[in-house]
């Protein structure tokens, strides 16, 4: 498994811009971001294959979110647009072996510890 730590999250108004990063001590294939808010359940954000050539958004964030990777850095980026108050969460970025971008926590074998992300109105 590899080890991940993500940075990048902070207190941001509402209609801003963060770009959270995801580093990765080795290889990543499938990595995928989540999220968890305050008294919710964990929930898929974005996701993205190795080649980047395959990427999934949750419907909450389409057209606002996107997801990229360098791997020559091993570092999947979420870059973040037209920030809401309900986009404030825990933010945590995982990797999978597989060749798909999932949209599935559980098919995620490795977790970083999250950044925070908060909007204010």
């Amino acid at each position: 498994q590899v080890q991940l730590v993500e940075s990048g999250g902070g207190l941001v108004q509402a209609g801003g811009s963060l770009r959270l990063s995801c580093a990765a001590s080795g290889r990543t294939y499938s990595v995928g971001w989540f999220r968890q808010a305050p008294g919710k359940e964990r929930e898929f954000v974005a996701a993205i294959n190795w080649g980047g050539t395959l990427t999934n958004y949750a419907d909450s964030v389409k057209g606002r979110f996107t997801i990229s990777r360098d791997n020559l850095e091993n570092t999947v980026y979420l870059q973040m647009s037209s920030l809401r108050p309900e986009d404030t969460a825990l933010y945590y970025c995982a990797a999978a072996p597989g060749v798909f971008a999932y949209t599935q926590a559980k098919l995620y074998n490795s977790w970083g510890q999250g950044t925070q992300v908060t909007v204010s109105s």
